[in-house]
């Protein structure tokens, strides 16, 4: 009996000794080195916590995190929204009744986007949109907290456009539609007479 006694103290106190010492490590701030250094993984001293937000650990190039849009490069091909494997990503287009103007590697500019909207809390971080988009206007940046308290302020618009102009291209291109099949109309009407 007075062995398990002494043994329950032994082993209380190596568990109390153990997490004063991880206490007062925790109040140490860890040093930040890049993933590439060769003693990245080899750490066995000190906090293994990062004291965040003051502290941040360096962005990989290549990492996956939040998407920006480019507005004024997107020619509206809808290529990222059709591929995007969790629909995140909703596009509408309003053809333009002329050249609106060239993108930054000069792709001609002939589609308004009425809407551009990229829900971030359905993507998956996958970067297919990045991989198919030909002007290049929808990219991953180096952003990965993006905290927020209400779930829908996770949904970026991206898109200037108001709702009174996208209603007037609209209207514009439905007058210019009209027009066109009431020249048609008319030429038929003229080469019906004319025979």
């Amino acid at each position: 009996m007075i062995n398990k006694t002494i043994n329950g103290f032994k082993t209380t106190w190596k568990g109390l000794s153990l997490t004063v010492r991880h206490l007062f490590a925790s109040n140490a701030k860890r040093e930040v080195i890049s993933v590439t250094d060769d003693n990245y993984f080899k750490r066995m001293e000190g906090t293994n916590t990062i004291q965040y937000p003051h502290q941040s650990l360096p962005v990989p190039e290549v990492g996956r995190y939040q998407l920006d849009v480019e507005i004024d490069d997107c020619i509206v091909c809808d290529l990222c929204a059709k591929i995007c494997p969790v629909d995140c990503i909703t596009i509408d287009s309003i053809k333009a009744t002329e050249l609106i103007g060239n993108t930054s590697d000069g792709s001609p500019k002939r589609i308004y986007a009425a809407k551009f909207d990229i829900d971030m809390a359905k993507c998956m971080y996958c970067g297919l949109c990045t991989i198919v988009c030909p002007t290049e206007c929808i990219v991953m940046t180096n952003q990965y907290d993006k905290t927020v308290f209400e779930l829908k302020d996770l949904n970026y618009e991206f898109s200037d456009m108001t709702p009174e102009v996208a209603a007037e291209k609209k209207q514009l291109l439905e007058n210019q539609i009209a027009e066109r099949q009431a020249a048609k109309l008319a030429a038929m009407n003229k080469k019906g007479d004319g025979a």
